[in-house]
């Protein structure tokens, strides 16, 4: 288990933090979604763009929300292009047993994923996720609540459908702990968000506004 040793202060645009010890297209012509083989991501984008990162995000955090409202147009612009394909790993560390807030977001990303639901309207959904976020600690939005986010955002029918119902598709602790133990192998302290350049091999600093231009405008071997 992880311990949690540091949070982010809630209101900080900074970071929220924590220290510890497949793909299908939905339209051959337009970038997809897909939950990852390992089942704790949903990429989005073409497989083969150029461009690829895992982009770590807690539901509860304030900088992610602040990371979305500055670069998610311009996430969502290179991705319908085909030059940024980006994996989201949700983590739920600011649940802390008071809440299942970030667990009831982080599954309805993963049941927005699939077949029918485009990249764009993935980040759309992300978008709006975010773009809603209610205080730490808060009860979190309703199934109902989510679906429509997800409808009003493009997302599928099905996959809607399956978020208004409530079903449940990922063990929140689980996933907690995989995508920590994934980014801890890049930094030691788990702070939240967190952009990896999986093409550079190298963490991206998110505080500078031009850092997704100067990730696209960065030669590919």
């Amino acid at each position: 288990m992880l311990a949690v040793l540091a949070l982010g202060v809630a209101g900080s645009t900074t970071a929220c933090t924590r220290l510890v010890d497949g793909w299908a297209q939905a339209d051959g012509n337009k970038p997809g979604s897909e939950i990852t083989e390992d089942g704790w991501g949903i990429q989005i984008g073409f497989p083969d763009a150029p461009a690829q990162i895992e982009l770590f995000t807690e539901p509860q955090c304030p900088a992610c929300a602040h990371l979305q409202h500055e670069s998610g147009d311009a996430i969502a612009d290179a991705v319908a292009q085909g030059r940024l394909a980006v994996t989201y790993r949700p983590l739920t560390f600011l649940d802390q047993s008071l809440t299942e807030y970030s667990a009831h977001v982080a599954n309805a990303m993963f049941l927005a994923a699939g077949p029918e639901t485009t990249g764009a309207a993935f980040q759309a959904f992300v978008q709006d996720l975010w773009g809603h976020q209610e205080p730490e600690g808060s009860p979190g939005p309703t199934d109902d609540d989510l679906a429509t986010m997800a409808s009003d955002s493009g997302v599928g029918a099905e996959q809607t459908d399956k978020i208004a119902a409530g079903e449940q598709i990922i063990d929140s602790i689980e996933l907690n702990d995989a995508n920590a133990e994934l980014l801890s192998e890049t930094q030691y302290e788990v702070s939240t968000p967190a952009v990896y350049d999986l093409v550079g091999e190298q963490v991206i600093d998110t505080s500078d506004p031009d850092w997704l231009a100067k990730l696209l405008a960065t030669p590919k071997s």
